[in-house]
């Protein structure tokens, strides 16, 4: 088959739905389909065009058999609203002009977020007559409305139309999770255009290794510690905020070190977010000595005890790392994090979730307990659920996991087990490939 993927983002882009996109259709080259890939400039997660794409409007490039058409797009560092539709804007305008170009396609595929991408994928699919596949990674504009990123009525009532629009022009919708498909029944959608097919994870790439020796660990100071980390984008949606307060918690036990690992820019703000939570910290230690006067020894203790947790920190910042070294920083790891915002229930799935269990590492997840991550995480019994922007009772799993080792291996050979059944690139290609075909005949 001639395969059109629409995808806002690509290779080299380290994360989101770069990786997922670039595995999907150098897969499918493998196979012995022809692929073509509209999508930007690589930017993501920078906020700015990578130096060898900059000053271009267009370039198209061949890479592991997969022709590739870039077109601009509009980028700032500190993105306002504007800047953020013009966007959207840009890539639906250049995107389309570089989408003509090229071979009639038997099948279009097109991720979102965003929306707007939908516009220029159903006009090709009604020039060319053929099905177009929209495949789901977030739920839009519900993501953007719950996390108050769009708050704006006028804006919503578009964001709405489109979010019709796409669904409607869609010869197929795939989903990545089971909550998906609850939220769009709720919208009208018929169950028989929906079809679920989770992101995957390389297990060949992603695979349990040695903790130690491990040269991630070397090269940070972590050999001998208990390593709690988190990885990947730092969003609203996060909450990320309750990892660095639950961290303060645990500065007693020098053994405990929460790495994490994300974008430059968000890392520094998590510095002065740091700072933030040790100033309250500090208040509530001297509240509860000043609350116990008649245990003199023991608000000694306690003030005593906040003056260590000062002298140093147990939180280890660190920008992305190259996707190479993705397994053996993944190994370096005894836990990994997962975090949502209480109110991010049916419209997001972490992809980072089958990655973790592919490496054999233990989860937290600090989630809404009626959500699609809650809901994969408990199918795999690979992790433990915690109530979400709570960091007390994340400390208090941490410190349990800490405290009991063979819990944390059970946990992590339980999720790679899971990980090999239900999320193998192998399992997820066969599925698209079948749903192609199947478009294709009809």
């Amino acid at each position: 088959m001639r395969i059109l993927i629409y995808s806002y983002n690509y290779f080299p882009e380290p994360i989101g739905i770069a990786p997922l996109m670039t595995e999907l259709a150098e897969g499918l080259v493998k196979r012995g389909h022809q692929v073509r890939v509209v999508t930007g400039m690589p930017w993501y997660p920078q906020k700015e065009v990578y130096k060898d794409y900059q000053g271009k409007l267009y370039c198209t490039e061949v890479i592991n058999g997969v022709a590739i058409q870039r077109s601009y797009v509009w980028i700032r560092p500190e993105p306002s609203l504007i800047d953020r539709l013009l966007l959207e804007v840009s890539f639906v305008a250049t995107s389309f002009v570089h989408a003509l170009k090229g071979k009639r396609p038997d099948i279009i595929f097109l991720t979102a977020p965003p929306l707007p991408v939908a516009v220029p994928a159903a006009l090709l699919g009604w020039l060319h007559r053929v099905p177009v596949v929209l495949n789901l990674q977030d739920i839009l504009p519900d993501a953007a409305v719950h996390l108050e990123i769009l708050t704006n009525p006028k804006l919503i009532r578009i964001f709405s139309i489109l979010e019709k629009f796409a669904y409607r022009t869609a010869t197929k919708i795939s989903v990545i999770a089971d909550g998906f498909i609850k939220n769009l029944r709720k919208k009208g959608v018929s169950e028989s255009k929906i079809e679920l097919i989770p992101n995957w994870v390389n297990v060949d790439f992603i695979k349990p290794l040695p903790k130690e020796p491990n040269s991630f660990r070397q090269e940070h100071g972590l050999n001998g510690k208990f390593v709690v980390m988190y990885s990947g984008n730092i969003a609203l949606s996060q909450g990320i905020e309750t990892v660095i307060q639950a961290s303060i918690r645990l500065r007693h036990i020098p053994e405990i070190v929460i790495v994490i690992v994300g974008e430059e820019k968000a890392l520094e703000r998590l510095q002065q977010e740091e700072a933030r939570a040790l100033v309250e910290w500090q208040i509530e230690i001297q509240k509860k000595a000043r609350s116990q006067v008649k245990a003199e020894a023991k608000a000694l203790q306690q003030l005593q005890l906040y003056k260590q947790t000062c002298k140093a920190t147990n939180v280890l910042l660190l920008p992305f790392q190259p996707r190479e070294k993705l397994p053996e920083m993944l190994a370096a790891a005894d836990v990994g994090l997962v975090l949502q915002k209480h109110n991010v229930i049916d419209f997001n799935m972490p992809s980072k979730i089958p990655v973790l269990m592919a490496s054999g590492r233990a989860i937290i997840a600090s989630v809404p307990a009626e959500g699609t991550a809650a809901s994969a995480i408990q199918r795999s019994s690979g992790g433990i659920i915690v109530k979400p922007e709570d960091p007390k009772n994340l400390a208090a799993e941490i410190l349990d996991l800490y405290l009991h080792p063979e819990k944390v291996k059970a946990l992590g050979d339980k999720g790679r087990k899971y990980a090999e059944e239900n999320y193998a690139f192998d399992r997820a290609l066969d599925r698209y490939e079948q749903l192609f075909a199947s478009l294709q005949k009809r």
